[in-house]
């Protein structure tokens, strides 16, 4: 991928939520919510404290990621719908 965030910004793929209930019933696209889970593609440097130093990311890529609802901006990088996202967006890592 040609895209690299910068500071403490995180590049996510949401994952496909399940098309039916477990009771069987189909959920039509409409109906169904963004799912506030995801997978980092790509990850920044980190953050800088006001001295300069440099402060690690959390994450890396590859991690599973729970986010809140309304977090990140849509993109679309090579005809994929992603999220970027600031690392404090990020609620905790799915082990």
């Amino acid at each position: 991928m040609a895209f690299k965030p910068l500071h403490d910004r995180v590049l996510v793929r949401r994952v496909q939520s399940d098309e039916k209930t477990k009771g069987g019933l189909i959920i039509p696209d409409t109906a169904k919510e963004k799912p506030a889970e995801g997978e980092i593609v790509a990850c920044g440097e980190g953050a800088r404290k006001d001295s300069g130093e440099l402060i690690a990311m959390s994450v890396k890529a590859g991690d599973r990621v729970l986010f809140g609802k309304w977090s990140g901006t849509e993109v679309t990088i090579e005809g994929e719908e992603l999220l970027i996202m600031k690392e404090s967006d990020i609620l905790g890592i799915i082990a």
